[in-house]
Parts: C-alpha cells; sequence; structure tokens
C-alpha cells in the first residue's frame, strides 16, 4: 500500500487530488493538511511514503515544508503540486528535497506518473515547466 498525505491550502484542490490519487490500486491518502506547519505534524505522525505540496500557503510555504520534511524524514518522498512556473523555483523545491514538481494545469496527466516516478526515486518534472531547460530532471509523463 502507497501512503500519501496531500497539502494544499485550497480544499477543493486537495479534495481533487486526493480523488484522482486513489483510483490508482494500492494507493491510499492517509491525511491532508490546510499548510505547512500542519504539514510537517501530519507528516511527522502518519511517516507517509509521498507527500504532494503546494508552493503557496499560509503559516509555512510548501519549499520550507519540504526542507524540514526531508530533514526529518529523508525516505519520505516529495512531489510539489503548484501553480507557479516560475523560474528559479524547480531549484528551490529540488534543493529543498522535493524529487518531483508538477504543474497543477497539468495535474490530470502527469500527477499519477510522477508519483510513480518518485516511488521509484526517480525524479519528475512537468515537460512545460520554464525551469525544465536547466541541467537536471526532466519529465517524461504524458508523451
Amino acid at each position: 500500500m502507497l501512503r500519501m498525505l496531500v497539502v494544499d491550502d485550497d480544499e477543493p484542490v486537495r479534495r481533487g487530488v486526493k480523488e484522482l490519487l486513489e483510483t490508482q490500486p494500492g494507493w491510499q491518502v492517509v491525511g491532508e493538511a490546510a499548510n505547512g506547519r500542519e504539514a510537517l505534524q501530519k507528516a511527522a505522525e502518519l511517516s507517509p511514503d509521498v507527500v504532494t505540496l503546494d508552493i503557496t500557503m499560509p503559516e509555512l510555504d510548501g519549499i520550507s515544508a519540504a526542507f524540514l520534511i526531508h530533514q526529518a524524514a529523508p525516505e519520505t518522498e516529495m512531489l510539489v503540486l503548484t501553480q507557479h512556473d516560475v523560474p528559479g523555483m524547480v531549484r528551490k523545491a529540488l534543493d529543498a528535497g522535493a524529487r518531483g514538481y508538477v504543474l497543477k494545469s497539468r495535474a490530470g496527466r502527469d500527477l499519477v506518473p510522477a508519483v510513480e516516478a518518485v516511488c521509484q526515486h526517480l525524479p519528475f518534472i512537468s515537460a512545460e515547466v520554464s525551469d525544465a531547460g536547466q541541467p537536471g530532471p526532466q519529465a517524461t509523463g504524458g508523451k
């Protein structure tokens, strides 16, 4: 069973991500969080295999939360799921410990392959991300 934590301050987005992830056999969303501080608490309590994190959230942003979760539980894979396609943001996310970066606009196409990749300890970045041309990982999802 693959155990996941979904972190986003937008409740309808969390619900949609949960529904999408749980369509996969053997995948279970074991918790949800609405901000970075809550993500730290839930990650410590639930020990998920994968955490999906939004970047812009109240109390503690997703990049900072990814860094702190990675420090506390380096075996937990993290995947940023965001609307932010800003130069430099992918590198910040990867440097913080995330292994994947998916644009919300591509979630329907990229999220499942991204989770599959990070579970195999492989990087995944949505191909449409403007940072994707930088040295480092590139998505194969959706092609």
